[in-house]
């Protein structure tokens, strides 16, 4: 294969598919707009944490921030964010000026493949037309249109993006073939030919929207058995003794996936005329999940006999999810924002995010450890292997004798809870 290759935007999605690409093919080009991060990777550091260094340097990847780069390549595979706004509306300003920046250097017969997580129609009804205005030729004849949607998991160093199997679509048989060998050259775990791009994109969508109603649905039956007094836990352990009980948990649901994706496709439901209950039900309760953890908080530290006003709580853990340092999305500061109307300012720590990052996405302080003594409360929002890696004494420790620990996703044995303890 003659490919040249160039991937836009080096994050979660890009810089792991760039790599693995350039393995394969000469001449891969990584892109940011970033040059931050493009210094950064030419140095061989990766903030996400997705790549090693030891990777980095086996492969002969190109890292620019100049678009004039870009203007050998034939196949451009565009990985910029789709995220919502303040209204929980698709943003799709990222994908337009990345399919602006593409257009600008686009030639007959080049092919354009996004893997960015979107509605169905995206590709074909928003990106296809910026690319033909800016480039000034032909959608679906001069240029073709490709999709294959992101699975990475941020992390997961099992299931990368050589061991995940890869949905592809091209806008004719053609380009599918093409997409495919591409593709096809460095995924081990094998090619899945969706039959339209539509049908891809929907497949992507609905991956993550199903977990995020799985969630919900837990989230939901942790609500009601907090009032009648079990343990969610509990309950799902000896539910999960029947073989086809699935092994969802309550917890926060954040990131750039799940809960961001459901929020695509209810949009398109409406534009398309029909008004989504379960999807957006499940939305609404995952989205309430640190009120009610931080409104929790509060009535435990009065039956404890603790003041409210002014309580010293820790909060460990920011990230999104455990052991990565992805922000984005992260629910704690939902937490954290009620706690503040109950005149709370808890102090937070997580040893994995940029304290620059939190200061600018949430205008939250990172603190250090030793700040964390003679709370009145402590929350494990996001289960760090370093935080279970501590000894039981360590946390309980940071606690005064009336602290009480919330252990959002209970994560720790019942060895190590001390008495005034909960958990989803």
């Amino acid at each position: 294969m003659n490919e040249r290759i160039a991937v836009i935007g080096l994050g979660y999605v890009g810089l792991p598919l760039a790599v693995a690409l350039a393995s394969r093919f000469d001449g891969v080009i990584g892109f940011d707009i970033d040059q931050s991060r493009i210094t950064e990777l030419l140095q061989g550091r990766d903030r996400t944490g997705e790549v090693t260094v030891d990777k980095l340097q086996a492969v002969s990847l190109i890292y620019s921030s100049d678009p004039a780069d870009l203007r050998d390549a034939t196949m451009f595979i565009v990985t910029v964010p789709t995220p919502i706004d303040e209204h929980n509306s698709p943003d799709l300003t990222p994908m337009i000026r990345a399919s602006e920046t593409v257009g600008a250097v686009l030639k007959p017969g080049d092919v354009v493949i996004y893997e960015s997580t979107v509605y169905p129609g995206v590709t074909e009804e928003v990106c296809g037309p910026v690319l033909s205005r800016v480039s000034g030729l032909k959608q679906y004849k001069d240029f073709k249109l490709g999709y294959s949607p992101e699975r990475i998991n941020p992390g997961d160093k099992v299931h990368t993006v050589e061991q995940i199997v890869k949905v592809v679509a091209g806008q004719d048989d053609e380009t599918l073939e093409r997409v495919s060998e591409v593709y096809g050259a460095v995924i081990k775990a094998g090619i899945h030919r969706a039959p339209s791009i539509k049908v891809a994109e929907a497949a992507k969508v609905i991956e993550n929207t199903q977990r995020d109603l799985n969630i919900a649905l837990m989230n939901e039956l942790a609500l009601i058995f907090d009032r009648l007094g079990i343990r969610t836990l509990d309950v799902l352990e000896a539910a999960g003794t029947k073989w086809n009980f699935l092994p969802f948990r309550p917890g926060l649901v954040g990131g750039h996936c799940i809960g961001v994706d459901p929020y695509y496709l209810t949009q398109k439901a409406q534009e398309v005329g029909y008004y989504p209950q379960v999807i957006l039900a499940g939305r609404r309760v995952n989205d309430g999940m640190g009120a009610f953890i931080a409104q929790k908080l509060v009535k435990l530290l009065i039956a404890s006999d603790q003041p409210v006003k002014g309580a010293r709580i820790g909060i460990l853990g920011l990230t999104f999810k455990e052991n990565v340092p992805d922000l984005r999305n992260s629910r704690v500061p939902d937490i954290v924002m009620e706690l503040q109307q109950f005149g709370i300012e808890p102090v937070i720590h997580d040893p994995h995010a940029a304290a620059r990052e939190a200061e600018h996405e949430y205008g939250l302080s990172l603190s250090n450890l030793d700040e964390f003594r003679e709370l009145d409360a402590l929350v494990l929002a996001v289960p760090h292997r370093e935080y279970l890696a501590l000894p039981r004494t360590n946390l309980t420790g940071m606690l005064t004798e009336r602290g009480v620990l919330i252990d959002v996703k209970s994560a720790l044995s019942e060895a190590d809870r001390p008495g005034r303890y909960w958990s989803l």
